[in-house]
């Protein structure tokens, strides 16, 4: 015969089992981006940075990949990486490139040059990690232990003696090192929600034009901004990373505005109803 101990255990235990499950569904359903949100202070080991550049960065081979096997005119509007018609030799190509990436000095790259450099290796380690894994339909299916959420923590890539993950990369070095909330329009998740893949590597050169025309692109397609009635929908990117684009909500609609198309500007400036957030996680294949 059970004790009462063992009896009041065995009524509570639905209880508990319910409250655990509950618990962990909430964890799965929180993504990387928001951290449970991810150590944003800069890392000054990163800061040093060349006045002149002495240094060229080959991103021909990158550069190759995107022409070959990015869809920049899909009909939704989304870039989409074909993922699986990449042939051996061009992944022995981008392993070559990310080897590259990583045997060179940062600090010989002027401050535009290592936003460049950092962008790029984000995202060829995100496409890497895709074909490395194959069967995933999100990239939030490669998992880095137990309880993890996605790939972001994972120890990925050395760069100049140093262990590094992506949240690393984008938290604590191109966010807060660069201080440019347009970033978040140049890094690439692998997925549908994410702004676009571009179809060429960023530089030095064209750093700021691929900026302005990355927001451009994804604030004024839906999934980045869209008005219905009197419902107002932002990318979750902008709930995640507010502080980056603003000090209150009016600003950071403002911020958002200075990329909008003129109608939508107009909603975004004089908005005073509720705002709702979205993200797609699904492979942006085509």
């Amino acid at each position: 015969m059970p004790t009462t101990t063992t009896t009041r255990y065995r009524k509570l235990l639905p209880a508990l089992l319910s409250r655990s499950l509950l618990a962990l569904c909430m964890l799965a359903s929180v993504p990387a981006a928001a951290g449970i949100i991810p150590d944003s202070e800069a890392w000054e080991r990163w800061r040093p940075a060349a006045e002149t550049r002495a240094v060229d960065v080959d991103h021909s081979s990158w550069g190759l990949l995107l022409a070959t096997y990015l869809v920049s005119d899909h009909p939704s509007g989304i870039n989409r990486f074909d993922y699986a018609s990449v042939s051996a030799e061009h992944r022995a190509l981008l392993d070559d490139y990310l080897q590259n990436l990583a045997a060179l000095q940062v600090s010989a790259l002027t401050h535009k040059q290592q936003q460049a450099y950092w962008v790029n290796l984000y995202n060829a380690i995100t496409v890497k990690l895709i074909l490395d894994n194959p069967d995933a339909t999100s990239i939030r299916q490669i998992k880095n232990g137990v309880f993890s959420i996605g790939p972001w923590s994972r120890d990925i890539i050395e760069i100049d003696g140093v262990v590094l993950t992506l949240n690393d990369i984008e938290h604590r070095i191109l966010r807060p090192l660069y201080e440019d909330p347009r970033v978040h329009f140049a890094v690439n998740c692998a997925s549908l929600g994410c702004p676009n893949l571009q179809p060429v590597p960023f530089t030095a050169d064209n750093l700021d034009q691929l900026y302005d025309a990355g927001a451009r692109a994804f604030i004024n397609h839906p999934r980045g901004a869209s008005v219905d009635g009197n419902r107002l929908t932002l990318s979750s990117i902008f709930k995640w990373f507010k502080e980056d684009f603003g000090d209150s909500r009016s600003e950071r609609l403002g911020w958002l505005a200075g990329f909008a198309e003129a109608d939508l500007a107009a909603q975004l400036r004089g908005w005073d109803g509720r705002v709702r957030y979205e993200y797609d996680w699904d492979l942006n294949a085509p």
